[in-house]
């Protein structure tokens, strides 16, 4: 590549859903009267949803024309709005439903997102993935869902939502309960993405638990890896791929190196409690965890920062899918430029280009050929990449993207 060429950028985290009354239409007859006496009392509680940006997530136009002036040219979309029925967004913890007729309710406004998605996605054809969403309660209803999603062009795979205690939902490594779920996934080529906040328990309404869940959120998503491998999820279905998304990049290796250890404790350690508690199970796990990650794992690295980059060899080149967390508030919008440059400056522009989007393209299915025109036009110059991004070059403000921490200017 030359300083002249352009990369082509696929985002793969970004999120948006339908405003609440946009949801109507999708839903089944049988639940319009329910949905509009909820509409009528619910009161959204997110700013970011209702203020001046909101539209952000639902109108098509304003969308693409800020992901053109960022030099994104495709996106893979995760939720980020409310769906009808639910408590508050889809993407955290939800309060278990009150009973049969809730789950019910709840049921039928993912299905309206679903549904909603798959229309979003097909008025920009090729430049959206969408990502199926589910319920675990009943995991026939799952699969069904998977399959209606997968025919209606979602090809974000789908999002598994979190399990943590409390959900009164068998723990991930419960494979036998889960495995037509990763069944289904694996037989469609539909990515399990396990995005960070869905799997940490809910807070309490008190100033030290968002500081706790901020520091803890990662953890709680990360336990994911172990349990989808203890569970031989993994093994029984080797075409099943999952995806990390927004939990950072570093802690793979240390992750990977801990699970390899222990697990060849249980393997090898005769006549310790490792071997004793292990052997069972690792009896029908002939491959170590590391084996599983490098086979079948992907890391969506949300606004990758500087320091996470020389680890790319590491945790795996082809395994890191950049992302800007587009509309968030901690996105790289409308600094993704200044994010490439604080990231990638210097980095071999083949290794550079699997990052930003050839990755993500093989995993999700993108087709290259309708995307590389598109790159041509908005996609960032590879030489503009390659210069360093110095302290200054960003207003301090930009600093609410972590992959630009360090570089704000000091307010006057």
């Amino acid at each position: 590549m030359n300083d002249n060429d352009r990369y082509l950028v696929i985002s793969a985290d970004c999120h948006g859903g339908a405003e609440i009354a946009a949801y109507r239409p999708y839903l089944e007859q049988r639940y319009l009267d329910d949905f509009d006496a909820w509409a009528a009392t619910y009161q959204n509680p997110y700013e970011d949803l209702t203020g001046p940006d909101g539209p952000r997530n639902w109108d098509s136009d304003r969308r693409l024309g800020e992901m053109d002036s960022d030099g994104i040219v495709a996106e893979v979309i995760f939720p980020n709005t409310i769906p009808p029925f639910f408590p508050k967004a889809s993407l955290t913890f939800q309060p278990p439903a009150l009973d049969a007729g809730d789950v019910d309710r709840r049921w039928a406004g993912l299905r309206a997102h679903n549904r909603w998605l798959a229309d979003f996605c097909a008025a920009v054809p090729g430049r959206r993935a969408g990502i199926c969403q589910v319920m675990l309660h009943d995991i026939d209803a799952a699969v069904a869902e998977v399959r209606a999603a997968h025919a209606a062009g979602l090809t974000g795979g789908v999002l598994l939502p979190g399990v943590p205690p409390g959900s009164g939902l068998p723990a991930l490594f419960r494979g036998d309960y889960y495995d037509p779920l990763f069944a289904v996934c694996a037989e469609l080529g539909m990515p399990l993405n396990n995005h960070g906040g869905s799997a940490s328990p809910p807070m309490e309404d008190s100033v030290e638990d968002p500081v706790v869940f901020l520091l803890e959120v990662t953890w709680w998503s990360h336990r994911t890896l172990a349990h989808l491998i203890v569970s031989g999820a993994m093994e029984r279905h080797p075409d099943l791929h999952v995806v990390f998304t927004e939990q950072g990049t570093a802690w793979v290796p240390e992750e990977l190196g801990r699970l390899d250890y222990f697990f060849t404790r249980m393997r090898t350690a005769v006549g310790s409690q490792e071997h004793v508690w292990g052997m069972p199970v690792m009896a029908r796990l002939p491959l170590q965890p590391s084996e599983y990650f490098a086979r079948q794992c992907h890391i969506g690295a949300s606004f990758i920062r500087p320091a996470e980059v020389p680890l790319r060899h590491v945790v795996g080149l082809d395994r890191i899918m950049w992302g800007s967390d587009y509309p968030h508030k901690e996105a790289s919008f409308p600094f993704t430029p200044e994010a490439l440059r604080a990231s990638f400056a210097g980095i071999p522009h083949d290794e550079v280009a699997a990052l930003l989007g050839g990755n993500a393209a093989k995993l999700y299915g993108f087709d290259l050929d309708l995307l590389r025109p598109i790159a041509d036009l908005i996609g960032p110059r590879v030489g503009d990449v390659d210069v360093p991004l110095l302290h200054g070059d960003v207003p301090g403000y930009a600093e609410k993207c972590p992959a630009l921490a360090g570089f704000g200017a000091a307010a006057n």
